[in-house]
């Protein structure tokens, strides 16, 4: 063999071993590419996941805030026949609209006892208790106030009117004075200061609706007599 084909010989493997490094790198260089391509797919899944349940919760939060928005008083008209009520009054004892069947009947809601507003008025018509029985007219006061409440509210003014505590509110909402009210810009429900005259044959004669206080006993004590 001479040198020339000696040298050619010994050239081919090592030319051999150099197709084998590139052909090496090659799977390792895939690998990269994949690598870096599978984790993008996942962060764009994750992206779009996080994006619709973003819509799907702004959506239940619409939904929550359009059921849980206040609703308005029920209206009570003059005229209709008054709603029957049966509810604990201080002293423990039960008061019922039968008990007042052919008299007329003098309802005032007030929002809480003891505030300014309502002992103002709860005073005012303790005063005209007289008066209002000289025209043939009872006095409740009604509250959501439980029966504690309203007897520490009576002794601490030494009031002489019946207070009733509806604590269910249902005797509120028959009437209209539960609903909706607005302080420092937001809306919630509650009592709306309400008094309601009723006549002897049971019906609705008056309604005063956003009483206020000063002068109002006077005013209702006026239109029981007039009835």
């Amino acid at each position: 063999m001479s040198k020339k084909s000696r040298k050619k010989s010994s050239k081919t493997p090592s030319g051999s071993q150099t197709a084998k490094k590139k052909a090496s790198k090659t799977p390792a260089s895939t690998q990269t590419r994949s690598g870096k391509t599978q984790p993008a797919s996942a962060d764009t899944s994750r992206k779009g996941t996080r994006a619709a349940s973003h819509k799907a919760a702004s959506k239940r939060l619409i939904s929550s805030e359009k059921a849980s928005k206040p609703k308005a008083a029920s209206a009570l008209a003059e005229g209709q026949k008054a709603p029957v009520f049966r509810l604990p009054r201080d002293g423990g004892n039960v008061v019922s609209s039968a008990d007042y069947a052919g008299e007329k009947l003098v309802l005032f809601f007030y929002p809480r006892a003891d505030t300014p507003g309502c002992t103002r008025e709860a005073i005012d018509f303790t005063r005209l208790k007289d008066a209002f029985a000289s025209a043939g007219t009872a006095v409740l006061g009604i509250s959501a106030d439980p029966l504690r409440a309203q007897e520490k509210f009576r002794d601490k003014h030494s009031l002489g009117i019946p207070l009733i505590s509806d604590e269910q509110h249902e005797m509120l909402e028959a009437y209209g004075a539960w609903g909706e009210k607005s302080m420092y810009g937001k809306s919630f429900l509650g009592i709306l200061r309400t008094t309601v005259l009723i006549g002897t044959d049971g019906k609705v004669a008056r309604v005063w609706r956003n009483v206020r206080v000063d002068g109002h006993a006077d005013e209702v004590l006026a239109a029981a007599r007039s009835l």
